[in-house]
């Protein structure tokens, strides 16, 4: 393709296809890229908060495992598109929902990657208030200067606006001064994870009391409970599944992507989900009581020296994976709306302002606000987004894809002034079912203000959301002749 023929606000170098020659990444690069995100507090909490559910050993080891592996599938279907052409995920998806309509998709994935930097900005402000009250206890005793509705105590929240600062002041001075943290969190989480379940067994008496834990959840209670998690283990990866053609571009070949992601994904997980579960089952033994944020537990300990350590490192492995996963992609989508008004810099100051709307400290306050609230309530926003992007590029166009015109106004993805009508119908089939569970569980309705089994859809949100709007996508694009629009530019 020449850059001559492309429209200026739909082109630029990060957008560009990666030419074949450019394209180095092997399976063990897509291996190693999953066995990093793995490898996050998240994950433990994520595993932790099945034990604190009610789950025992082997029944949350296993709903991890079976949610990476069918999240796994969207992975690579979509991943398809990029290691084929060579192009990102918002060129990807104007195939789908038009040039100017693709910018819905991306401000989705960005709001949700705005509410990961809240959650990961408490976590690291959080570990830096578990250190602090340890030299200044005075710290756990201010005056409360917030509603009670707020939930937010003055230290906690001190502590978590310093750190958010932090944030901000890296996004001043640029992604590249984050390159060096990075490093430091490969190595120093793998070794925190592996010091505490050493500390877990040890303390808790070997590994055979910890994994005698029972399950406090049986028959109709389990089921009740499992669908809704395994929805949430689902939705963990859910934007990865979306923006996976972003890594997948620079693939070797089809197979250096789906090897690597086969081997990198549901493995790490579930290995570093084992670590969260063994020591989330320690703690009842050690301590009499379920602590499922390693944060907290952390703090338990009466080292201060080991303690502090521990949650700089926190904090400091925690920043690197804020800035690097969770700024990056949404001030870029930000951007993208508005070229000439938003830069990168003012599109991470926007991430960090919406990080602390959402109230990050209340959505992992506990296991049903981190799996019912959150991971449930953005899966079914993403859910349909997925849906459609693969309905569109496997059953519409049959993998086949124009480059060139992905890359024009009035090209064959304009369809109606630069949105697809279909796609954005189909997004609103496949939301609208899990809008009333939705409500209920922020106790917006009552329980009877629909029938239970229209309520019960948002247990499923991202399986709903997925077929449903795939499914009336391609019956509204059934009579769609995909071809080139602007032969004349293509040659």
């Amino acid at each position: 393709m020449t850059e001559t023929n492309n429209d200026s606000s739909l082109y630029n170098e990060d957008l560009a296809p990666i030419p074949q020659s450019k394209r180095t990444w092997g399976t063990w690069n897509y291996a190693a890229l999953w066995i990093s995100m793995s490898l996050c507090i998240p994950t433990y909490m994520l595993a932790s908060s099945l034990i604190e559910g009610g789950m025992n050993w082997w029944q949350s080891i296993l709903t991890i495992f079976i949610g990476n592996t069918v999240v796994l599938i969207p992975m690579i279907l979509n991943g398809h598109a990029g290691a084929k052409y060579g192009i990102p995920f918002p060129v990807f998806a104007r195939a789908s929902f038009g040039t100017i309509g693709a910018n819905i998709p991306a401000i989705l994935r960005a709001i949700v990657a705005c509410g990961w930097f809240g959650i990961q900005t408490w976590i690291g402000g959080f570990s830096i208030y578990q250190m602090m009250k340890l030299w200044f206890p005075s710290l756990a005793t201010l005056s409360q200067i917030f509603p009670d509705s707020f939930g937010l105590q003055t230290g906690p929240a001190i502590c978590f606006f310093i750190f958010w600062l932090l944030n901000m002041w890296v996004v001043y001075m640029g992604v590249e001064s984050i390159k060096k943290l990075l490093v430091f969190k490969a190595f120093f989480l793998p070794f925190a994870a592996l010091a505490l379940l050493f500390w877990a067994i040890n303390a808790g008496n070997g590994l055979g009391p910890i994994l005698a834990q029972p399950a406090k959840l049986e028959g109709p209670a389990f089921w009740a409970f499992f669908f809704p998690a395994l929805t949430g283990m689902v939705g963990f990866w859910a934007t990865l599944s979306l923006n996976i053609p972003d890594f997948t571009r620079y693939a070797k070949s089809q197979k250096a992507q789906v090897n690597g992601q086969i081997i990198g994904l549901p493995p790490s997980m579930t290995l570093f989900a084992f670590i969260g579960v063994v020591v989330t089952s320690a703690t009842f033994i050690i301590y009499g009581e379920t602590i499922w944020d390693p944060v907290v537990l952390a703090g338990k300990f009466e080292n201060k020296l080991l303690v502090s350590a521990a949650m700089i490192a926190v904090a400091i492995s925690t920043l690197a994976t804020n800035i690097a996963a969770n700024i990056v992609s949404p001030a870029n989508d930000f951007a993208n709306i508005s070229p000439k008004k938003i830069n990168f810099r003012t599109g991470g100051y926007i991430t960090g302002v919406i990080g602390i709307l959402i109230f990050p400290w209340k959505l992992i306050a506990d296991p049903n606000g981190y799996i019912f609230t959150w991971l449930i309530a953005y899966s079914s926003l993403l859910g349909p987004v997925g849906g459609i992007m693969i309905a569109d590029y496997y059953f519409v166009r049959k993998q086949l894809l124009y480059v060139d015109e992905l890359y024009q106004h009035k090209g064959q993805y304009r369809f109606g002034n630069g949105f697809n009508s279909a796609a954005i119908v189909a997004l609103l089939v496949g939301i609208v079912p899990n809008i009333p569970g939705f409500l209920l569980q922020i106790k917006l309705i009552s329980a009877t203000a629909f029938p239970s089994w229209i309520s019960e859809l948002y247990h499923y949100a991202w399986f709903v959301g997925f077929f449903v709007s795939g499914f009336v996508y391609i019956l509204m694009m059934r009579n769609y002749k995909a071809g080139i629009v602007n032969l004349d530019k293509q040659n």
